[in-house]
């Protein structure tokens, strides 16, 4: 089977991309024959990198371009089964998709995000959740709020989402959406309008290590992630201060930091995965203080693979990723106070924190190795290709 993959590389890296990569590197451990097409925004020329060039290559994209031109090249030299759609935006124009059903080609797309429902992905704006554009001809909500931080950055990815609803270039050419997580499964249907008859659910590949830390022997309490707003990065520091308990802050040096970092926590940078997988094994806990509806909580289900139990948000996807009490612990989101406390009880019980980091192996095991991620997405291409024959 040939499967040419079609997705953009975000500035800032992060889940999206490690999945995506994942994914692709599992298919040709599987002997698919694999193409990739990838687009990076840190492409684009030096003159559209400010505010008019920001619009006019936002705009641009929608409307087709040389994306669309390199893509159908790549149809007729590669000439695959099957197109698999990542997040696109705002370098491969949407455009691309009636090309492949014009040659009555199957596309699968993953949804690693939010953005159906919300111009910003994220639905978080300010600090706290945001469900202004919910609905159809809310997008203007962004250009209102100027959620981008720049007037043609916003006004781009409102237009992009009014274009791709008003023209249905998902609706009429997507043959099965994958979303990461139940939760992120039912947002997009009930908020996005995907029909749930074409969408199916497979949690993204997680690194499971050969053996397992003790969670009991942790010196630390962690995050991993991206330094963006988002992600609560305040209410982790606040607790952090409430506690007076060491707290350790990891990104990789290659990230966009977005926010102000919060003093408080020590900032550890990571160059590589041994790097993180070395962070998360040194932990008596990792916290996941995401403000925003998280589609799976990555960073969370990879410390649950080394042993380490997590403490996250009662939020989004992040509620479903840990069993409260077995695993890990919950907290409402934002709410420092509550997360210093719920700290507290993992801290002062350390042979509490192993038990829950073995539950928390258990479930990375039975639930989410690279193997049965490509498994299952395989059954999705062999379900697509079955339908159109």
């Amino acid at each position: 089977m040939r499967v040419l993959h079609v997705y953009n590389q975000h500035r800032g890296g992060g889940g999206a991309n490690n999945v995506t990569q994942a994914t692709i590197e599992l298919q040709r451990e599987q002997g698919l024959k694999v193409q990739v097409m990838a687009r990076s925004a840190l492409q684009l020329p030096a003159g559209l990198r400010g505010l008019p060039g920001k619009l006019q290559a936002g705009t641009g994209v929608l409307w087709g371009g040389a994306s669309v031109r390199d893509f159908v090249s790549l149809l007729d030299s590669f000439k695959p089964h099957v197109v698999h759609v990542h997040e696109i935006y705002p370098m491969v124009s949407p455009w691309i998709l009636p090309q492949c059903t014009r040659r009555g080609l199957p596309v699968v797309m993953s949804c690693v995000d939010f953005r159906m429902s919300c111009p910003l992905v994220t639905h978080a704006r300010d600090g706290r959740l945001c469900t202004s554009c919910l609905g159809p001809g809310r997008e203007w909500h962004a250009l209102r709020h100027n959620c981008r931080g720049s007037l043609p950055e916003s006004a781009a990815a409102a237009l992009y989402n009014v274009g791709v609803r008003t023209l249905g270039l998902f609706d009429r050419h997507v043959s099965r959406y994958i979303a990461p997580s139940a939760f992120a499964g039912r947002w997009l249907t009930d908020h996005a309008g995907l029909p749930s008859s074409r969408l199916c659910v497979i949690s993204p590949p997680v690194h499971l290590p050969a053996t397992a830390a003790d969670a009991a022997q942790g010196s630390y309490v962690a995050y991993a992630g991206r330094f963006s707003p988002e992600k609560g990065l305040p209410v982790f520091a606040e607790a952090a201060r409430a506690t007076g308990l060491p707290f350790r802050m990891a990104r990789h040096h290659a990230s966009l930091v977005t926010v102000d970092v919060p003093e408080g926590p020590e900032v550890v940078v990571t160059h590589n995965a041994a790097e993180l997988q070395a962070f998360y094994r040194g932990a008596r806990m990792l916290v996941v203080p995401s403000i925003w509806f998280e589609t799976f909580g990555l960073v969370g289900a990879e410390a649950m693979g080394h042993g380490i139990p997590v403490i996250g948000s009662r939020l989004g996807a992040v509620a479903d990723l840990v069993q409260d009490g077995v695993d890990g612990l919950l907290f409402e989101a934002g709410n420092a106070t509550e997360l210093a406390r719920q700290v507290h009880k993992l801290w002062r019980e350390p042979a509490r924190a192993g038990r829950m980091g073995q539950a928390a192996r258990d479930k990375a095991m039975a639930q989410w190795g690279p193997q049965r991620h490509a498994a299952e997405v395989l059954a999705v291409y062999e379900g697509v290709l079955a339908c159109k024959a």
